[in-house]
């Protein structure tokens, strides 16, 4: 308000001073007095200025008139942009103000209005670098995806769009679910950028995807130089890699490759446990026993694990229940209080018959942290200490309920796995499965009292049958039965 009553303060100012200054003119009585052919012209000071001015007009339009003269003697004379750039001026004005029009339309979410004025730029200039990656950006803020295509395959006609044109063209693909396109474009757009972080990203996962370990490796490799990663993550990374290309080599039934893949991946990250156990395995088929026994050592020393324990039961297959406890001594002594040690020596106790020593290694476990593995080992050990059947069945009817204890459970969305992979299945999430107990799971399900740690006891466990109940023999006296059997009928 106040500004604008003081630009009407100013302009009636303004008039006044005119004003003043014309009637101070006018009366000085003095004029102006012109001769030209014989004729003379009396003017007086008003009317002087006012001839001056339309003098000035008329010079400036002479000049004017004099430039399209000359662009169109230069036109003729062959020099075509000399008249087009003087007829394409106002044009030009008008298609970057169409240009600057898109982009705040884009801004500001009206998409429609941003491809409309994109396409009126398009027309104005001649300049398909800006207006065409424009309407490309337009035509994906619409929803239109069949323009936003066409219009990054002009774009890429420039070297300088190219890259541009490439990773418009693999956001659709990716968007459409053609993998194999993508694939292709990811490794272009790479090729044409090797540092570009996000293509970096996207070409890796595609390549694990289409299990090229190979290539991921290499992409792996490219990432560490341009310093999108730290040493330490590439190098688990790496390993991961390096563990599937083992995996895909043993598949093929490449022995000698599947063992150096193998133990390349181990060196790599030493306490990656898949890593470990296909190493130590690869190194026990070779006769390397003592290798494959310092593998699982620097592995168990990293975070004690099932799948170790069985690979360094499966070192000596056939060796009696107390042979295999004293050449466990060396493993379970890295890490003696640590729960997995605690289980696996009950375990190696129940299979040699030491009941009250599998006891008294679980400890306060079944109460501090009862776990189906954990019960069933107790009553395993109370069946085979001669304990009544009651005593049995309320630690089994305990185990219904428990946790399953620790898994392959994903850091990034927490699905639950049965094996470990590199990329979890539910959320694509790269190197991100780790062995912990899940915060929410199922209880038990078919089968899981009967694969506890199998390769311990030197054989795969009898498929378990569920006895009828009127059939079912009351409880005996006497000497211990057997683990396997306690383990199976506890089922």
């Amino acid at each position: 308000m106040i500004w604008s009553l003081t630009k009407v303060v100013a302009f009636l100012l303004a008039i006044a001073a005119l004003a003043v200054l014309a009637g101070m003119l006018s009366d000085t009585g003095e004029t102006l007095r012109i001769s030209a052919g014989g004729m003379e012209f009396t003017l007086g000071p008003l009317q002087a200025v006012v001839l001056g001015g339309l003098l000035l007009v008329t010079v400036w339009l002479a000049l004017r008139a004099l430039g399209l003269i000359g662009a169109t003697i230069r036109f003729i004379n062959g020099d075509e942009t000399a008249i087009s750039r003087f007829f394409d001026r106002n044009r030009e004005r008008k298609g970057y103000a169409a240009m600057s029009e898109a982009l705040v339309a884009l801004a500001s979410g009206e998409h429609a209005a941003a491809m409309q004025r994109a396409r009126a730029a398009e027309r104005l200039l001649n300049k398909p670098e800006l207006t065409t990656l424009l309407l490309a950006q337009a035509a994906e803020a619409a929803g239109d995806n069949k323009a936003a295509v066409s219009a990054y395959r002009d774009l890429l006609q420039s070297e300088n769009t190219r890259f541009v044109a490439v990773r418009g063209l693999l956001r659709h693909k990716l968007a459409e679910g053609d993998t194999d396109t993508a694939l292709k474009l990811a490794e272009k757009a790479f090729a044409l950028k090797p540092r570009h972080a996000e293509t970096q990203d996207i070409l890796l996962k595609l390549q694990a995807d289409g299990s090229d370990w190979k290539g991921a490796r290499a992409t792996l490799g490219e990432k560490l130089r341009s310093g999108a990663l730290p040493r330490s993550v590439y190098r688990r990374r790496d390993a991961l890699l390096a563990l599937q290309e083992a995996r895909t080599i043993l598949d093929e039934g490449s022995t000698v490759e599947a063992r150096e893949a193998a133990v390349e991946a181990n060196r790599l990250s030493p306490d990656l446990i898949p890593a470990a156990v296909i190493a130590a395995n690869a190194l026990t088929d070779k006769g390397d026993r003592k290798a494959a026994t310092r593998v699982l050592k620097k592995a168990w020393e990293a975070q004690p694990h099932p799948d170790l324990a069985a690979a360094f039961a499966a070192i000596e297959p056939e060796e009696g229940p107390e042979d295999r406890l004293r050449r466990f001594k060396v493993l379970l002594a890295i890490r003696p209080q640590d729960e997995e040690t605690r289980l696996t020596r009950a375990e190696l106790l129940l299979a040699a018959k030491d009941f009250t020593g599998a006891r008294e290694s679980l400890g306060s476990l079944a109460d501090d942290h009862p776990t189906q593995r954990t019960l069933a080992i107790l009553a395993a050990a109370e069946r085979g200490a001669g304990a009544d059947e009651a005593t049995v069945r309320g630690i089994l009817a305990r185990a219904l309920t428990a946790s399953r204890g620790p898994q392959w459970c994903c850091d990034k969305c927490s699905a639950v796995q049965e094996s470990w992979q590199p990329i979890c299945p539910d959320c694509g999430g790269f190197d991100t499965l780790s062995w912990r107990e899940p915060p929410h799971e199922s209880r038990l399900h078919p089968g899981t009292a009967s694969d506890l740690a199998p390769m311990l006891f030197g054989r795969d466990p009898e498929p378990v049958v569920e006895p009828e109940p009127q059939e079912e023999p009351p409880p005996e006296e006497g000497p211990a039965e057997n683990p396997d059997e306690i383990l199976r009928r506890s089922n």
